[in-house]
């Protein structure tokens, strides 16, 4: 490993993904019971007659969540949630999780019960266990790190480099909620600044501030797949916005892509108050995030099995790598695929 630190990058010059591809470049492989490393939702261990699939994300105070806002309690089930969703990515089930925290001061004993009131809310639902992890003081904000374990048959996980020339493009749910519920609590903040005596007006909008605040994980997506003998070719979860996935699917798997602007699902809600906004509502679904809907792709084969689905799109299908990543608008008009996501490394 060489790193070439004779000059200054900022980190803002690469971005968060470019930074994870630069640093992870020189990672090599040694043990043969590692079947997957960076990469993918998930790395995955051989552990003989079941996969072992591990995934860590960090959530840190002024980057991932504004505590002006969001409720403690909410926030430890969702800092479970957005790992979960990362091994149902990966077509496997979770069963453990492992959470460290690094705290300040400023947070009293009964304010971590509330955090860990919420994480333990989430491993109920979800039937996972918190079996360890580490406490720490931080000089700045709230930092919290959560690590998945789960396990799937070596024949049943999915990756992202699966996708195949012909495939249909699916995704579950709906695109752009999250977005939305994010955008009206920073404009409630904003108003309460200017006069802290005036209530947030949070009226008719509870679908997509539970979207932004407290998501779940498609956990009954890979059990309705299942049920209907459909396994997908790859899979993602919806993390940093639709467009940025499907790029990732494409370039994981080399192939092209057409996205179609009619077939993405947007809920009314998220529509009308993109419109109250000012924003086009087809952005905020590309470009949004946080959704943690799963996108995948299927054989063509299978279209019939879940057509019926209330709860599955189709949004697009496989092309060529050569034919490029395009989405195809209302009007006709093709346009090249672009990656706006939310990204931590700029915020």
């Amino acid at each position: 490993m060489d790193f070439d630190n004779t000059s200054r990058t900022e980190l803002s010059e690469l971005g968060e993904f470019g930074l994870i591809k630069h640093l992870t470049q020189y990672i090599e492989l040694t043990n043969d019971s590692t079947v997957k490393g960076v990469g993918d939702d998930a790395a995955v261990i051989d552990n003989g007659d079941l996969q072992t699939v591990v995934s860590t994300d960090m959530l840190v105070e002024g980057v991932h969540f504004d505590l002006t806002y969001v409720p403690l309690k909410h926030l430890g089930y969702k800092s479970v949630v957005v790992n979960l969703s990362d091994i149902y990515a990966m077509n496997a089930q979770p069963r453990q999780i492992v959470v460290s925290i690094a705290i300040s001061n400023r947070f009293s004993l009964e304010a971590v019960e509330e955090l860990y009131a919420g994480m333990l809310l989430a491993c109920k639902k979800y039937k996972v266990d918190l079996v360890g992890g580490d406490t720490t003081s931080s000089l700045s904000g709230l930092v919290i790190s959560v690590t998945a374990i789960g396990a799937a048959k070596k024949e049943d996980i999915v990756y992202r480099d699966g996708a195949k020339e012909g495939n249909l493009l699916c995704v579950s749910g709906d695109l752009g909620g999250a977005y939305m519920g994010l955008q009206i609590l920073e404009r409630e903040k904003t108003i309460f600044k200017e006069n802290p005596k005036l209530q947030p007006d949070l009226g008719g909008k509870d679908y997509i501030l539970e979207r932004q605040l407290k998501p779940e994980a498609r956990k009954d997506i890979g059990e309705l797949l299942k049920s209907l003998n459909v396994k997908p070719t790859s899979m993602i979860d919806v993390s940093d916005g639709l467009s940025s996935e499907i790029l990732h699917l494409c370039t994981q798997s080399k192939v092209g892509v057409e996205l179609y602007e009619e077939k993405l699902p947007i809920d009314p809600l998220t529509f009308e108050t993109a419109r109250e906004f000012n924003l086009d509502p087809t952005l905020c679904a590309l470009s949004g995030g946080e959704d943690y809907e799963l996108l995948f792709t299927i054989d063509i084969g299978d279209y019939d099995k879940i057509k019926n689905s209330m709860d599955i799109s189709v949004i697009g299908h496989i092309t060529n790598e050569s034919k490029g990543r395009l989405m195809v608008a209302k009007a006709g008009t093709a346009h090249e695929l672009k990656a706006q996501g939310w990204n931590a490394l700029l915020k």
